[in-house]
């Protein structure tokens, strides 16, 4: 077994956050090379950071912070899987192919968006009807390498709702494109920020062991 990190760098002056969001900001409070007996900094960001959870406040009045969520979300049995996807498109049913949905994890690498140094608007997101019929399924978490569930211009959030009505844990902004579609066990907690709209994770996949 090996680990497999899918988690974006974030490199505060150069990562870009969601239009209008807070991009990180360090701000140095203590240095050693300045005679400090410790290095102390504090970060500005927002909490959709780079590789991320939503947590159910962000996309419902009535939801909870991203602390209430089960860590059974974030932790176990996990498939990956690649699609082609047009620009601003939405995944479907029928993209999935003949892809076995044996895991209650599923992590899409839609192929649309690759770095943080810039924000591709472009991204391609999920059909809310596939959220659906993966809930049918028994899946519940889904995370992609898109920054949203949902198309950047869609006021309405469909897919971030169906997640909700179906309790679907939601992952953003995952590192999939080096990735081999298969099988593993997805390792991505997020912190314990009460109250919270989301938080960022270090997302990683551990390779499962042969027969």
């Amino acid at each position: 077994m090996h680990l497999i990190d899918i988690t974006h760098e974030i490199h505060c002056g150069r990562t870009k956050a969601w239009p209008g969001d807070n991009p990180p900001s360090r701000e140095m409070l203590l240095r050693i090379e300045d005679g400090d007996s410790v290095t102390l900094s504090t970060l500005r960001s927002t909490v959709h950071l780079g590789t991320h959870a939503d947590g159910p406040c962000h996309y419902a009045s009535d939801g909870g912070g991203i602390d209430e969520m089960d860590l059974e979300h974030y932790i176990g049995d996990c498939r990956v899987v690649r699609v082609e996807a047009s620009p601003r498109s939405r995944v479907t049913i029928e993209d999935l192919g003949d892809t076995p949905i044996d895991c209650p994890r599923i992590l899409i690498d839609t192929g649309t968006f690759h770095s943080l140094d810039t924000f591709d608007e472009d991204f391609a997101a999920l059909c809310p009807s596939l959220v659906d019929h993966l809930a049918e399924r028994g899946v519940i978490t889904i995370g992609l390498d898109s920054p949203s569930v949902d198309i950047i211009d869609d006021a309405e959030i469909r897919s971030h709702g169906r997640c909700r009505a179906n309790g679907i844990a939601i992952l953003e902004t995952l590192r999939l494109a080096d990735v081999t579609p298969g099988r593993y066990e997805l390792l991505a907690q997020p912190l314990r920020l009460v109250g919270f709209d989301a938080s960022p994770v270090r997302a990683v996949l551990r390779t499962m062991p042969g027969p």
